[in-house]
């Protein structure tokens, strides 16, 4: 298919895949919202691309992927060649075409971004999913075995992310997680109306036929000893990710019903489709609370992050009555992605913006029933460049609640193995890396090298990748591993 004329955008408006009807998302169908494109619809909204002389989509894109040529690959139906020039750039572009706030990213920076913009990261998902069903797989014929191994600590996004890069560049990746899938958070923190744990499995089985190797149910420091790993191969990558919950001190939070994100999030990954590709039951997550029942009950969470939003959305498949999300400062001024907003928004979800939760209060049982907020108006910028929101005297009022979901964002700790090795971390948890300016990932231990959210903190799907990605640069650098 080759573009009708310059005006084609106009013509063809911006389009989404179909999504799972209203009625049953509010019913509990915990399936992928969005559809997938067939052909012709993604040759369509390919065709919208202007093919900018200066991609923006691309600069704004973590990856920096080559977005308008393998739109053009679409269009000419060169499927394969699109997929090929998909992984070029990011080992998983089947999991960041589903997960990525695109309205933050490529999608927010098109050019047509005011008339509609492309729909890539729909077209992404199309082009992955197609070409791996009809058998494509990444082609490693030329990629001569140097004989040297890495292991990666860690089989989320990162760690996934480096292990690709590695085993392009010739080296035996070896991923060891302590958990019995592949993912991290893929698997089980981001619900499966986001992301379905099919796609996770089948990343894996695409990586172990690039001969990647993977040592699940095996926890660094009880299993293995970073010290065995450091003397066992010739590099370590450190991908641990973000786990610590960021507690925002209010009181109330060990009341009866009060739960955090993350535990909340991991449990319901594990109830709902809570199997591996072979119907076995997904284990390993110790860190694990008793959930109530939310049918019927009033729940608020509070945080207007993408994990947040992941709460409110789940919170409504478990069949809450009134599901409301409190956030402190305006809409625009959201972390998360404005299409989950909206999502949410259409499930059901009330939002209250500019208001500051003070208090989570309960009864004479311990039983929270609600939390006291004040609202706020924002001031001047804060150190990041962020409006403070201030306070309004006189304006408190209690959310009546009987369930609580504190989703103030996660941060990054420094496990004890790590720092038996001397590895150098800032006061907040973060891995310091990068003192080197020609090996950026290099920890201060020469044979380890980190990335992603253990670095840089909390962060999107797609930062972890890239860091992943690019640490594997670094590390075959070190290795003097000809690139």
């Amino acid at each position: 298919m080759s573009k009708k004329h310059v005006f084609q955008f106009l013509d063809l408006p911006r389009q989404m895949p179909q999504r799972i009807p209203l009625e049953l998302r509010t019913a509990g169908d915990w399936g992928e919202l969005y559809g997938r494109f067939g052909r012709e619809e993604a040759q369509y909204q390919a065709g919208r691309c202007l093919d900018c002389g200066n991609p923006y989509c691309s600069w704004k894109c973590p990856v920096h992927n080559a977005i308008p040529q393998w739109l053009q690959l679409v269009q000419e139906n060169r499927i394969e060649e699109a997929a090929a020039l998909c992984h070029s750039t990011n080992p998983l572009p089947e999991v960041c075409g589903r997960v990525c706030p695109q309205d933050r990213l490529c999608e927010g920076a098109c050019t047509l971004e005011p008339f509609g913009a492309v729909t890539i990261g729909a077209v992404e998902k199309f082009i992955t999913d197609t070409a791996l069903a009809n058998g494509w797989r990444p082609d490693l014929s030329d990629v001569v075995p140097t004989g040297k191994r890495v292991a990666v600590i860690g089989a989320g996004p990162a760690g996934l992310g480096c292990a690709d890069r590695l085993a392009r560049a010739g080296v035996q990746a070896v991923v060891f997680d302590r958990y019995e899938q592949i993912g991290g958070l893929l698997q089980f923190g981001i619900p499966s109306f986001k992301l379905d744990k099919s796609v996770i499995a089948r990343r894996r089985e695409v990586l172990e036929g690039m001969g990647v190797a993977f040592c699940l149910g095996v926890e660094i420091g009880r299993d293995v000893t970073l010290p065995q790993l450091l003397d066992e191969y010739d590099a370590v990558f450190v991908g641990t990710g973000a786990y610590r919950y960021t507690d925002g001190g209010l009181a109330g939070q060990d009341l009866d019903g009060v739960l955090p994100a993350l535990p909340f999030l991991v449990q319901n990954g594990r109830i709902v489709g809570g199997n591996d590709p072979w119907g076995r039951p997904i284990a390993g997550w110790e860190d694990r609370i008793q959930l109530p029942d939310l049918a019927g009950l009033r729940v608020v969470v509070l945080g207007g992050g993408d994990t947040g939003m992941d709460c409110v959305r789940s919170a409504i498949r478990l069949g809450a009555a009134r599901v409301t999300c409190a956030y402190r400062r305006d809409e625009a001024n959201m972390p998360g992605s404005a299409r989950e907003v909206a999502n949410a928004r259409e499930e059901g979800v009330r939002f209250l913006f500019n208001r500051q939760p003070l208090a989570i209060e309960g009864d004479a049982d311990g039983k929270v029933v609600g939390v006291r907020v004040v609202e706020t108006r924002l001031g001047e910028p804060d150190e990041h460049g962020r409006q403070r929101a201030e306070p309004v005297e006189g304006s408190e009022s209690l959310l009546e609640a009987d369930v609580v979901i504190i989703a103030f964002g996660f941060s990054p700790s420094v496990p004890r193995w790590l720092a038996e090795a001397g590895v150098e971390a800032t006061p907040n948890g973060r891995v310091v890396a990068g003192g080197d300016e020609r090996l950026p990932y290099q920890t201060t231990h020469p044979k380890l090298f980190a990335g992603g959210d253990c670095v840089r903190g909390a962060d999107l799907v797609v930062t972890a990748v890239a860091e992943g990605r690019d640490a594997a640069a670094s590390i075959a650098h070190w290795l003097r591993i000809p690139g």
